[in-house]
């Protein structure tokens, strides 16, 4: 059970995740978190680095699906001006929301990556959906309450994994 909870990859920021790497790997699709992900939760619209990014993965033909639990106002606001698709409200872990998302952009799941910072949600979401999952370290080490709560969980989990061998990299 707690397998699912393990990322195929785990990374600093989404600034490691390269356009060229994920097309070698036959990856034609990215579906993103939004809060600690992409921006720190209390930041509105995209950082300059965040809209680059967007333009590079659109710019090899890598298309990018924001998904949140968030209300549609925050969602939406930040989506528009990067012309991203979005589903607000995911309920993520469920799968409804990345199965949504993957068949909008027309690919298959092997095609598709999920990249978010928490794993009750993101990885567990994805992994669930049978997409690849990218775990990247939270943005801010601040949180709204209820993932304050997913976030000691998480450090359990982790530590969990640590001593069985299964993950490698340090928290930082």
């Amino acid at each position: 059970m707690l397998k699912r909870f393990l990322p195929n990859e785990h990374v600093k920021s989404i600034f490691e995740i390269q356009p060229n790497e994920l097309k070698d790997k036959g990856i034609k699709g990215i579906i993103t978190d939004l809060d600690n992900t992409l921006v720190a939760w209390d930041v509105r619209e995209a950082t300059p680095e965040v809209v680059n990014w967007f333009k590079q993965m659109k710019d090899h033909g890598i298309k990018v699906t924001i998904i949140s639990n968030n209300k549609e106002e925050r969602v939406k606001f930040f989506s528009e001006p990067l012309n991203a698709p979005y589903v607000f409200s995911a309920r993520k872990p469920l799968r409804r929301a990345f199965k949504v998302a993957a068949k909008e952009m027309g690919l298959e799941r092997e095609e598709i990556v999920v990249i978010g910072d928490q794993l009750l949600t993101d990885v567990l979401g994805g992994n669930s959906a049978g997409l690849h999952t990218i775990l990247v370290v939270p943005i801010v080490q601040t949180d709204e309450k209820i993932t304050r709560i997913n976030r000691t969980i998480e450090r359990r989990i982790l530590n969990y994994f640590r001593k069985k061998g299964k993950i490698t990299w340090e928290d930082k």
